[in-house]
């Protein structure tokens, strides 16, 4: 017989059950209403997405044409097959592959001219985790950076990125749960990006490349309102070799390269520019009116100079080679022979704050402004600098060496270009372009430098003797004769000031004289003498453009 204190307990036990029964039925009917109603419509779009796989159709990127309308850089079709698995997709190169099915057609990237055009078009690269999911401003529409996407890395491919780039496409296939292809639900086709077209002569800066290819250096041509016509650094490099998965140790050779072929030297390298410099130092002379064309100085071979400091003697390159003397000489004698001396008398004269200033006139300390990426300033020093700097005094051996080109001036060459192109066309700064105007027009402008017409008359006088019998320039000495053209010109032998016997090669010219098409500026990095160095090379251009004959033709 159960007592009182049993029933009260199996009683109590019964009902504790039923509860926990009755509660956990209340929480499945709870978790039921929350899978089938209340997020029954997420889990809906994730079983979906479970069987549903977006392969992503590259869009091929616009082409970039040069001013004939010859293809720089282009795209190649390349079939792809499609891998689907339970976690996602795969994409193989369909020549590799056993299955034809579930295959869409991609674009790769290709450089037809391989080498010849790398600096101006730059290659492609994949975004980096900085760059995943950012989206540029410019183009919004494009969407953030996806993972595995490429991007420009230099040149126009980068600067102009968001106008080459397309638009992806996708295609929406259904999959069954072992991930095996169903059917295609839809297809969205890729927007390709937009074409450029550039100033860039196809032949020019074929022959360009041709001729520097076998130098470290740099060379840019342009016409005189900024307009890029061939623009070279050697070494150079394949961009093809980025985009190709086949290729990658030939990518790592060139990123691991002693003599930096992804350097693009025209406009990210400095050098010394010797006697390139002194058209700007002659004109600052004259705008000063410290001289004029009647302005004459005796050339004895050298200078010498007496200090508290010491002795110190700064010759002329003629009479250091030579032991010879120029005797009396004018501005445009002086240029035609690079008379160092004369230019030491007028540095003085006219003084380093003035010279400084006439070089920042000609943009020689600032960036140009051309419009790929990677340009730096140049370096013109004056005494507030070297105490900054160096924590020295200005010293007038330190004018003496800016006159020249030499000491601690560094500039690219496509500043040195662009302030002789200045001079060239009477006195007009244009800032260099490889884009066509004609495609955003206004974005490339001129200003006047306010330079007297009958100093820049009288100073690319002095450039024309140098490229004429009896200068500095002597590969143009028949010039005029086989073209029917006058040239002007200037040499350049810029000590490299690190101990050693080595000098950059210099040559800048223009032509015709009064009404110039072409400007170009050659540099050959410890090259030697700029006229037996780099002159060759100019000439070689000039001979090109103008239809000049080869030597044996002639």
């Amino acid at each position: 017989m159960q007592t009182l204190l049993a029933i009260k307990t199996q009683s109590w036990l019964i009902w504790f059950l039923r509860g926990v029964v009755t509660l956990g039925f209340l929480v499945l009917a709870g978790r039921l209403v929350d899978l089938q109603i209340i997020r029954g419509k997420y889990f809906r779009v994730l079983a979906e997405e479970n069987r549903i796989r977006r392969v992503v159709i590259v869009a091929p990127r616009g082409r970039i044409f040069a001013r004939g309308g010859e293809v720089i850089t282009d795209n190649g079709q390349v079939q792809k097959e499609v891998v689907f698995e339970k976690s996602g997709i795969e994409k193989h190169d369909a020549e590799t592959s056993e299955s034809t099915k579930s295959l869409i057609t991609e674009w790769v990237r290709t450089y037809p001219q391989a080498d010849v055009f790398a600096h101006l078009t730059g290659y492609l690269g994949e975004v980096s985790q900085e760059e995943l999911g950012k989206v540029e401003a410019q183009c919004l529409e494009k969407g953030p950076r996806k993972l595995g996407a490429l991007i420009g890395r230099g040149g126009l491919e980068e600067k102009y990125d968001c106008t080459l780039r397309g638009i992806d496409g996708e295609e929406l296939i259904e999959v069954d749960a072992f991930g095996e292809r169903v059917r295609t639900l839809g297809r969205k086709n890729p927007t390709p990006g937009r074409d450029i077209h550039t100033t860039i002569d196809f032949g020019l800066q074929k022959k360009l490349a041709e001729m520097l290819k076998s130098d470290v250096g740099a060379a840019v041509i342009t016409d005189p309102k900024g307009e890029i016509l061939a623009f070279y650094s050697s070494p150079s490099y394949d961009p093809n070799v980025f985009n190709n998965e086949a290729k990658q140790k030939e990518a790592e050779e060139i990123l691991t390269d002693e003599k930096k072929p992804l350097f693009n030297r025209v406009i990210g390298g400095k050098y010394h520019p010797g006697s390139v410099f002194k058209p700007v130092v002659a004109v600052a002379a004259l705008e000063e009116e410290k001289i004029d064309g009647s302005f004459t100085y005796e050339d004895n071979g050298y200078i010498a100079i007496k200090s508290v400091y010491g002795d110190f003697t700064f010759n002329n390159w003629y009479f250091t080679q030579y032991g010879g003397r120029e005797g009396t000489i004018d501005l445009e004698r002086a240029i035609t022979r690079s008379t160092d001396t004369f230019f030491y008398q007028i540095g003085e004269l006219t003084g380093v704050e003035k010279i400084a200033d006439w070089s920042h006139t000609f943009g020689l300390d600032e960036v140009t402004g051309i419009d790929i990426p990677g340009e730096i300033a140049g370096l013109v020093p004056n005494p507030v600098w070297k105490v900054r700097v160096k924590a020295e005094r200005w010293f007038l051996g330190n004018t003496y060496h800016l006159s020249i080109g030499q000491g601690d001036i560094a500039l690219t060459p496509i500043a040195v270009n662009q302030a002789i192109a200045a001079i060239s066309n009477g006195g007009e700064y244009c800032s260099p372009h490889i884009l066509n105007e004609e495609a955003f027009a206004g974005n490339f402008l001129c200003r006047d430098l306010g330079i007297k017409k009958e100093n820049i008359d009288l100073v690319k006088k002095g450039m024309v003797g140098a490229c004429s019998l009896g200068g500095t320039g002597y590969t143009f000495f028949d010039f005029k004769e086989k073209s029917g053209y006058e040239v002007g010109c200037k040499t350049g032998t810029a000590e490299v000031g690190d101990g050693t016997d080595d000098t950059h090669a210099w040559f800048t010219a223009f032509a015709p004289k009064d009404d110039p098409e072409i400007i170009a500026t050659i540099l050959v990095e410890r090259g030697g003498e700029g006229s037996r160095v780099a002159g060759p090379i100019a000439r070689e251009i000039f001979n090109y453009y103008f239809k000049v004959p080869p030597a044996n033709d002639r």
